[in-house]
This record gives C-alpha cells, structure tokens and sequence, in this order.
C-alpha cells in the first residue's frame, strides 16, 4: 500500500509513519498542498492523509482540489482522511467530502481505523454526534417487556 502524507509538521510524519508504516506499506510526504494532485497523479496512492494546515491550502482544500481533478477524470476516487486540530474543525471537515477524519492528539489505533473504513469506501468521522437508537415500537395491547414494573413476591 502507498500512502500520500500531506503535512508540513514533522511530528505528524512521525506519528503517521508509526502508527501505519510496515513492511507492506510506503510512504510519500508532501509538505505543500498545491502539491498534492500532482504527487497524487504521478504516485497514484492507494490513500491520501492531509493535515488540516499544510501552509497556504490545508486539508479541507486539498481534499475538494483532489475531488475536482477526480471529477474530470484528471485523478481516480482517493479516500482521504484528514486530521483536525480540534473539535470544532468537524464543521470544515463536513464540508470536504473526506472519508474519514481524525481528531487530535493522534494514536495509532483511531487512525489504523480510520484509514481502514476510508480504504473500504466506509466512513470514520470523530466528534459526529451518533443519533439515538429509534424506540421499539409496541403494538397496541401488547405491552412492552422493557418497560414492565418489577414486583416483588414473598415465598412464604
């Protein structure tokens, strides 16, 4: 698998190399974004990994660039995963037609899964609020066993 890490911080290539870096795995680094779809068409990643800010076009640019050469046909569909620097970047991230995104601090579990459902065309989206569970429906008369009072007997 070939990965295109678009950051400019040396900590994250760091983390981003460790976490998903083995022996099957190679990595390209870009530290600008106008570079990416360039790298991306020449590379052909199997995934895109973009930091938030990247200098002057951050991730949330590269991702909607990458979109438009795919939508030319210019590029193939590549999943992409971005990492936000916080919580309230989910907004921005929403918007970009990303895979998956990652909130940091970064671990190596929550970005193996990310990249996983984002390589499987699924979603892994942090700071998303779940909706709740629908509630059972009960038919009228029959009464829900979840909802029946206790009571309490005396052997005696």
């Amino acid at each position: 698998m070939h990965i295109l890490l678009a950051t400019d911080a040396d900590w994250i290539v760091d983390e981003v190399t460790a976490a998903l870096g083995g022996p099957d795995t190679s990595f390209t680094v870009v530290r600008s974004g106008q570079l990416v779809a360039k790298v991306a068409a020449e590379r052909e990643p199997d995934l895109v990994i973009t930091d938030l800010q990247v200098g002057t076009m951050g991730g949330f640019a590269i991702t909607l660039a990458l979109r438009n050469d795919e939508s030319v046909e210019a590029l193939p569909h590549l999943p992409v995963v971005m990492l936000l620097d916080r919580e309230a970047d989910v907004y921005i991230a929403q918007r970009s037609d990303a895979e998956a995104w990652v909130i940091k601090p970064l671990d190596a579990l929550r970005l193996r899964r990310a990249m996983n459902a984002a390589l499987a065309g699924e979603t892994y989206h942090e700071g998303v609020p779940v909706a709740p569970a629908p509630e059972p429906e009960t038919t009228d008369g029959e009464e829900d066993p979840a909802a029946a009072e206790e009571e309490t007997a005396n052997a005696g």
